[in-house]
């Protein structure tokens, strides 16, 4: 490296309650000796509260690289408080590196090959990072009516699946059973658990072409002026057929579980249609199989099981029922 040359300025997102608070040494004894040596200027920012990292993209200054490490929560935090930036044209096109410290990392399923070995998996993703190849990834923007917009790059889910499995960490005395216990105790206060909704959707759209870096050059002047004479001198365009509406689809629906999984995953560049997965459950499921079901789910939470509706869309619009609150 030469010496005038200025070093680049690395900003890693650092979620030390990860893992069950192990990530902070984790990253500490594998990762951060990677990166202070790679030559760039590193400033850990370690996150004291659910939602920090989001607050602080919104104000955060220019940097070189953006490093994630965690979970998919703080991947999640970090891409929203970017792209709610007022320069997030900008802004967002600085690279980011994901750093699998989390107990649910979808990222690094599509990122890094498949390995055991925690240690030699957190190595291999910083190093990834620092050779600086990117793939783009698709993003999924969730607008309420009131907030402002949740981005996410795996997915949503709603529904009775998701319900008990947020609450599987209350019966952490219980070891390995808490994920069944969790499901089992929401079968005996509701059953059938049924979500009914409206669904509008716009089917797979063209992918827009991408930007290319390289700027070009101004033609001269004389090009320009016989441009311009020509474009005097031609005969009137005439003017553009007016775009036909969009053909939403309109459906009512009644499921266990509704899940909205971007194409991440199944990773494909060279695709030419720009999509996301809707799969609506259905609503009859036994008992024992929400139970078994929902230990699947804890592991594989955007899994469409058989007998499922799938469908591909572009843009969606779901319309929950009003719940009411009733005072005692």
């Amino acid at each position: 490296m030469p010496a005038t040359m200025p070093l680049k300025k690395a900003t890693v997102f650092l979620n030390p309650a990860a893992c069950k608070g192990k990530a902070g040494n984790l990253f500490e004894k594998n990762a951060a000796p990677i990166l202070h040596l790679s030559g760039l200027d590193v400033t850990v920012v370690k996150t004291d509260f659910e939602g920090q990292a989001k607050q602080l993209l919104e104000i955060m200054e220019n940097t070189d690289l953006i490093i994630v490490a965690g979970g998919d929560g703080t991947v999640q935090e970090v891409i929203t408080g970017l792209l709610r930036r007022a320069d997030e044209a900008a802004f967002s096109k600085i690279p980011i590196g994901f750093i699998p410290l989390g107990k649910t990392c979808t990222l690094s399923h599509t990122l890094y090959p498949e390995s055991t070995n925690q240690v030699q998996h957190i190595t291999n993703a910083t190093l990834a990072i620092l050779k600086g190849e990117t793939v783009p990834l698709d993003v999924l923007q969730i607008k309420g009516e009131k907030e402002q917009p949740v981005f996410a790059v795996s997915g949503l889910r709603w529904g009775s699946y998701r319900d008990a499995g947020v609450k599987a960490s209350k019966y952490w005395y219980l070891g390995p059973l808490k994920t069944k216990a969790a499901h089992l105790f929401s079968i005996f206060k509701e059953w059938p658990q049924k979500h009914q909704a409206a669904l509008m959707y716009v089917g797979p759209t063209e992918r827009p072409p991408e930007e290319s870096e390289e700027k070009t050059s101004r033609p001269p002047l004389y090009v320009r002026l016989y441009r311009r004479l020509r474009s005097y001198w031609s005969s009137p365009k005439e003017f553009p057929q007016e775009v036909a509406p969009e053909d939403w689809e309109e459906l009512k629906l009644s499921t266990i579980e509704l899940s909205i999984a971007t194409r991440n995953r199944q990773l494909d560049l060279a695709r030419t249609k720009d999509f996301m997965d809707i799969c609506i459950e259905a609503e009859s499921v036994s008992k024992g199989e929400f139970v078994h079901r929902g230990s699947q789910k804890m592991r594989d939470p955007h899994m469409c099981p058989e007998g499922s509706q799938c469908i591909q869309a572009s843009r969606c619009i779901l319309q929950l029922p009003e719940v009411r609150n009733w005072e005692s």
